[in-house]
């Protein structure tokens, strides 16, 4: 999967920039409008995480571990909700911010924790973590069904009979194309470039072909309560997440500026910055090349 070093590479980079665009506790995930985008960005943020503490039936004193929490803004929905919230991130970035902000976050691979680490939970929520579990060269030899087979596993030891899991990953759509064509070279406004440009923005990171995948792999630990598509609720996310990083604000626009150096000397590092410009996740889910979905699991 993406190592630390990976996601350090996007998510610690971005840290201050993004906290001071979204807040302490923003979320870097496609919120949840539901067709209404009269809603702003933190009532459709918040409807999400309605719907995933009201799917895993999270309550007061529940126990509840986030995979992937990012900056922990379902730690924060839940621990105002009485739970007791358990995050993990790889970023040292966004570890810290949480810590800070009073919640309790560990850095560790959310692939490998066991019942030794944690105990069990009555609850588990993956938001955009499994994003990250395969790797472009575990795809390319054929392991990703392995990958995910492993995942669920760990969570069946993690949750008991009944208990729930949630799901939200970007995976390839209905107009994926092969992984020959994807090309940095490629024109600009193809589905080869835009989904280059995703894999440079998110180094070490292969989503997976379909819902069905996902699902398939979760057989036979788990039973698939319920699926929705987020991939128009993604491109308006998207579309406010821009308009926020692009707000003037002095200190934000310094830790731009502090960018610069390294951006004319690392081409990796200018293939991330790039999607300051053009968002390739919105490109790609308006081309359909990729899909969006939420997925509740019980185990069975």
């Amino acid at each position: 999967m993406a190592s630390q070093q990976d996601l350090d590479f996007t998510y610690t980079t971005i840290d201050k920039i993004f906290r001071l665009s979204m807040g302490q506790t923003g979320d870097y995930s496609g919120a949840m409008y539901n067709g209404d985008f009269s809603l702003t960005l933190e009532q459709a943020q918040r409807q999400k995480h309605e719907f995933i503490a009201d799917s895993l039936r999270i309550r007061d004193g529940s126990r509840v571990l986030d995979l992937g929490c990012g900056w922990g803004p379902f730690l924060q929905y839940v621990k105002e909700r009485g739970a007791m919230g358990q995050g993990v991130t790889l970023s040292q970035g966004q570890a810290t911010a949480c810590r800070a902000n009073g919640l309790i976050v560990d850095i560790k691979d959310c692939r490998l924790i066991t019942p030794a680490d944690y105990g069990t939970f009555d609850a588990i929520s993956s938001v955009g973590a499994m994003e990250h579990f395969c790797s472009v060269e575990q795809y390319l030899a054929g392991q990703q069904d392995a990958v995910y087979t492993d995942f669920f596993a760990r969570l069946n030891d993690l949750l008991p009979v009944g208990g729930r899991a949630y799901i939200q990953t970007m995976v390839f759509g209905k107009n994926m194309i092969p992984f020959e064509e994807i090309s940095l070279d490629a024109p600009k406004d193809s589905p080869s470039y835009a989904l280059a440009l995703m894999i440079a923005q998110f180094p070490g990171s292969w989503l997976p072909y379909g819902a069905e995948q996902v699902t398939r792999n979760a057989q036979p630990h788990f039973k698939l309560i319920s699926k929705s598509s987020g991939r128009l609720d993604y491109i308006e996310t998207i579309g406010q997440w821009r308009k926020r990083f692009r707000a003037f604000d002095l200190q934000k626009y310094g830790l731009y500026a502090s960018l610069l150096p390294k951006m004319l000397t690392n081409k990796a590092f200018r293939d991330l910055i790039a999607v300051f410009r053009v968002s390739p996740n919105r490109v790609c889910f308006e081309q359909e090349t990729m899909e969006h979905y939420r997925m509740v699991f019980e185990k069975i």
